[in-house]
């Protein structure tokens, strides 16, 4: 999870009600547009929208961190639906000019929530990394300096730095080992 999403969590945990609402923001419209998806109808949504960050607001002191804070929005969100499902509520059928006219920003919520929890494994193998190796990465890949910018930050020869970065990437390959982590680290190159 991003420190920034961390930070909300925590604070919202806390009883920060100004961290809530920035975490509602955070996750809001993704939300409805799954819910929307979902139920089919603008309205049914919108209703099952507000209970899922109800209930996110009721679970978040019991929120442990052993998924991202995407995956587990939308896990309340599925069950808020389910729940809703079983009280006999039927979906309105549409055409798919209406799907067509509806569609989600962005990428689907499982793809977010697999990108989010994915991306937590990476920042947690970085920050596992040695000092010199992780710092490099830190100011390349995360902050967008060039390599020259990060060379002279750090005080080094470009060609230490690219030799750092090989070394730190090919640590990350045997730390993720397999799969998609793997196909995620070669995405810094």
């Amino acid at each position: 999870m991003n420190s920034n999403l961390n930070q909300l969590v925590e604070a919202a945990r806390g009883g920060d009600k100004t961290a809530a609402v920035g975490l509602i923001e955070q996750f809001y419209e993704r939300v409805y547009a799954f819910l929307r998806r979902l139920a089919a109808n603008e309205d049914d949504a919108a209703d099952l929208t507000q209970r899922t960050f109800s209930r996110v607001w009721q679970a978040l002191p019991s929120f442990e961190g052993r998924s991202s804070v995407a995956s587990w929005i939308h896990g309340i969100a599925y069950h808020v639906y389910v729940d809703w499902r079983r009280a006999d509520h039927r979906t309105e059928s549409r055409s798919d000019d209406w799907w067509a006219a509806c569609p989600a920003a962005g990428a689907p919520p499982d793809e977010l929530a697999a990108r989010a929890d994915l991306a937590a494994t990476l920042y947690a193998s970085v920050e596992r990394l040695e000092p010199g190796l992780r710092e490099g990465v830190h100011l390349h890949y995360y902050q967008g300096l060039t390599l020259q910018e990060t060379a002279e930050a750090m005080g080094l020869a470009v060609s230490t730095l690219k030799y750092r970065l090989r070394l730190a990437l090919g640590h990350l390959h045997k730390i993720l080992d397999a799969g998609e982590d793997v196909r995620m680290v070669n995405r810094l190159k």
